[in-house]
């Protein structure tokens, strides 16, 4: 009998030492006489057994958060050990596919238990590992590619209220980006619109480079966070292939009301807006695995939902932090009609001045000093108070502004490239 077969024999024959559930709480199951490591899952129940990943551990037992419906399950249900943490496919296979929060395809699409199963969680790339960000990653949008170039390996911020084309910038990006892949990751998005963003907005050209991963609002906080951290573990795969990806999660602020919801049910006090320590600690854990590497890069582009339009909520300043550059989506411009709704004065890109040339820089600042000139002296003109020669800078501005918003103005379906998006610059301010 060979060696691998004979390991086997055994495994299937050792005994199984099971658990119990103690206590069925809100979110939270209580399992005792079972031994597992934080992070690790486990099979509730014998008939249709329901996955919970560990949360937290103690003397008295283990603190566990299912990953599925608690309906049905009761004190005394038995607990079995899965042998590890949850793993997720990975391979080339994947471009084209929409898997849920854990992993699973949710297309129709053929099975995906052949591909190299691999970890979520990973450790960052060590910081001086990391090649420096010196060239520009072409995104299709003007807006974006001429006043806040990104750079391939940046990792940007998209900050906006609700309705105001966060979405719609990203399937702009995905379907005009230069990257080799796309990763899109929709966390806590209405379970209506997901169909609609694959087959309206992305289409089937978008979609035909892409790996999308969805957890609708309904599905559990632990499915919803474990979406971030699935999507950026296939990212990572196609990084560590020598490919350039572009990493897009829609939302990260709901990825961080997912770990509230978890650290609560855990026994985590409430600290910011009631938000744990821990969602404090996971939001630089996972910005930080996107970047450059020795092989690859992930370019990421994190939507970030804040409350109220109010661009200092706890998420949205602490990102910030994190993140090289951020996008503000105003509310003012999508009431008017103006899409993508980007306000290129409130926006910034930290490396800009790594993936660009110096009268590449020139023009765009050119064009932000003509924009400020006509946002001082827009009420002025709109009730006629304003004196021609008063601001030479705005005179321009005023002339130009039918152009100018046709740069930055961008139908959904339309792509520019980057030499074009430069070349439209030059012709608009000189």
């Amino acid at each position: 009998m060979s060696t691998d077969v004979r390991a086997r024999a055994l495994a299937a024959i050792a005994p199984q030492r099971l658990g119990l559930v103690a206590e069925v709480l809100g979110l939270r199951l209580r399992v005792t006489g079972l031994s597992a490591a934080v992070g690790d899952l486990v099979a509730v129940g014998e008939a249709v057994p329901v996955l919970a990943e560990v949360a937290a551990s103690d003397p008295a037992g283990l603190t566990c958060l299912p990953l599925g419906s608690t309906t049905g399950l009761r004190v005394g249900d038995a607990v079995r050990h899965t042998g590890g943490p949850l793993l997720v496919p990975v391979g080339d296979e994947l471009r084209g596919r929409v898997l849920d929060g854990l992993g699973r395809p949710v297309d129709g699409g053929p099975s995906l238990a052949h591909l190299r199963q691999v970890e979520v969680t990973q450790a960052a790339p060590a910081a001086l590992s990391r090649p420096r960000i010196d060239h520009q990653l072409g995104l299709g949008v003007r807006a974006l590619d001429a006043l806040i170039p990104c750079g391939r390996g940046q990792r940007i911020g998209i900050m906006a209220g609700s309705g105001v084309g966060k979405s719609s910038l990203l399937s702009m990006v995905a379907r005009g980006t230069d990257a080799e892949v796309s990763v899109i990751a929709l966390v806590g998005e209405r379970g209506r619109e997901v169909r609609e963003f694959i087959e309206n907005d992305l289409g089937p050209a978008g979609l035909a480079r892409s790996v999308v991963v969805v957890a609708t609002s309904d599905a559990p906080p632990v499915e919803r966070l474990r979406a971030a951290g699935v999507a950026t573990r296939i990212a990572e795969h196609f990084r560590d292939a020598g490919k350039h990806v572009v990493l897009m999660m829609d939302s990260l602020t709901r990825v961080a009301m997912a770990q509230r919801e978890i650290g609560l049910s855990a026994g985590e006090p409430p600290a910011t807006r009631g938000y744990p320590p821990s969602v404090f600690t996971l939001l630089p854990q996972l910005l930080e695995r996107a970047g450059t590497s020795a092989t690859g890069s992930i370019t990421g582009l994190y939507t970030v939902l804040v409350e109220g339009d109010d661009m200092q909520d706890p998420i949205g300043d602490t990102a910030r932090s994190i993140l090289d550059g951020h996008v503000v989506l105003s509310r003012r411009l999508a009431t008017s009609g103006h899409f993508p709704s980007i306000d290129v004065l409130e926006s910034v890109s930290r490396v800009e001045r790594a993936v660009t040339r110096h009268e590449e820089r020139a023009d765009a600042t050119r064009l932000r000093r003509l924009l400020a000139a006509h946002r001082s002296v827009r009420e002025l003109v709109e009730i006629g108070a304003y004196v021609p020669g008063a601001d030479p800078d705005a005179d321009v501005a005023i002339a130009r502004m039918p152009a100018i918003d046709a740069f930055l103005r961008q139908d959904m379906d339309e792509s520019t490239g980057t030499a074009d998006t430069w070349q439209r610059l030059r012709e608009l301010v000189a």
